[in-house]
């Protein structure tokens, strides 16, 4: 893979919209965030944090740090979890069960913006972390706590993973084959939970500006992903059934999801009848279907599957798919591969619009994709993803402390 190495300093080359020169300009320079944060949900809010310039202090265990370091090696021997959450971090190794230590990061909090935790339920309110203390001695600190259900209610102290949360929330339930449910293949509830704090962070600051005063956000996994879960909850309102297991295939809309042929699979997707309409006309080649009472409206299709998707292997079942692809393109009908992870590395839509950078690790340079969204006002932070405690001697002479034990 072709991917631009990065100047010296971490900073991302100028992804080919415009030539700027580097200097402060992204829109939280100057921001400074502490995160006691491990996993998942809170690495992936801060990171992004620090993609738009915010200086982010990650405290961890001396050692062995953030136990995600150690969840697999397949990325030159770190973390594929961790190489993707944690790049321009700073990383701090304290023991905090060592006063000394817990003194630092009481300094450290004092000149923060934003601190961000996801720790065990109560862990942070015994080291004075919490909300009500640490707002009464610094007004304008952000605080978002990050945790499974939430700091009140009666699973409060639960302890949660990503998995129990899709369990909770009624993801595995509309996910998988009618015979088997299953868990979907990311980390959804983590990735939901730190969308929400890292956009509730971004609000908090605005607020900040009109009023001065910091906030609190208390995010939840189980009502970030309860959120996402809205469509199937109005779906089975009041008692309805709920939308089926469809495996990849949509449990409300049809034709939607994959359909072989002759030598593979093609995906597809209708959203109205016009399509319907079309699909019949320039892709089945039967224009009569779609006006079959059976198929001539989205819930008798869904309602009929199985009679119209005998109708669409029948012609399928004789085309390459690179044949049924271009019917498909030529009645402007939605389609795409089902890529494998080799297939989304070399995705030819995300070379085109030039979305590879090289970040430093403490292995060497691994590609990284840019954030989401090309910005013309600005250059997203790609710098290098922290080894254990790399930053501690630095930040502690900042803020004039001494070495601290480093015992794990």
């Amino acid at each position: 893979m072709d991917v631009a190495e990065p100047p010296q300093d971490g900073r991302a080359p100028s992804g080919g919209r415009r030539a700027a020169p580097w200097g402060p300009c992204r829109p939280l320079d100057g921001i400074t965030v502490v995160s006691l944060e491990h996993a998942i949900a809170a690495p992936f809010c801060t990171r992004q944090l620090a993609d738009l310039g915010a200086r982010v202090i990650k405290v961890e265990r001396p050692g062995a740090g953030d136990f995600a370091r150690a969840y697999d090696t397949r990325v030159r021997g770190q973390s594929s979890h961790f190489v993707w959450t944690n790049r321009s971090k700073e990383s701090l190794a304290l023991d905090l069960k060592d006063p000394a230590a817990l003194q630092a990061l009481q300094a450290l909090v004092a000149k923060a913006d934003v601190l961000v935790q996801n720790l065990a339920p109560g862990a942070a309110a015994r080291m004075g972390l919490s909300w009500g203390e640490l707002h009464a001695r610094h007004p304008r600190l952000i605080v978002c706590d990050i945790s499974g259900y939430g700091e009140d209610g009666p699973y409060r102290d639960r302890k949660a993973y990503d998995l129990l949360i899709q369990a909770e929330a009624g993801l595995l339930s509309v996910t998988g084959t009618p015979e088997a449910p299953s868990k979907a293949g990311n980390s959804m509830a983590d990735i939901a939970a730190g969308m929400y704090a890292y956009s509730g962070i971004l609000a908090a600051l605005l607020q900040r500006q009109r009023t001065g005063e910091g906030g609190h956000i208390d995010v939840s996994m189980l009502e970030s992903l309860a959120e996402w879960m809205s469509y199937p909850m109005y779906y089975a309102y009041e008692g309805a059934a709920p939308p089926p297991r469809t495996g990849a295939s949509h449990a409300s809309i049809y034709p939607y999801g994959p359909f072989r042929t002759a030598d593979g699979t093609v995906i597809l997707g209708l959203q109205n009848e016009r399509e319907w309409a079309a699909f019949c006309d320039k892709v089945l080649r039967q224009p009569q279907l779609a006006g079959d009472p059976r198929f001539d409206a989205n819930a008798r299709r869904t309602a009929n599957r199985a009679a119209l998707d005998a109708a669409i292997h029948a012609v399928f079942g004789t085309l390459s798919t690179g044949e049924v692809e271009q019917r498909l393109d030529d009645a402007q009908i939605a389609n795409g591969r089902m890529n494998d992870m080799a297939g989304l590395w070399a995705h030819p839509q995300l070379k085109a619009r030039d979305r590879w950078r090289s970040v430093a690790t403490p292995a060497g340079p691994i590609p990284a994709l840019l954030p989401p969204g090309r910005n013309s006002s600005f250059d997203y932070r790609m710098g290098p993803v922290p080894a254990v405690g790399e930053h501690t001697e630095a930040i502690l002479r900042e803020l004039g402390l001494a070495p601290v034990k480093e015992a794990g």
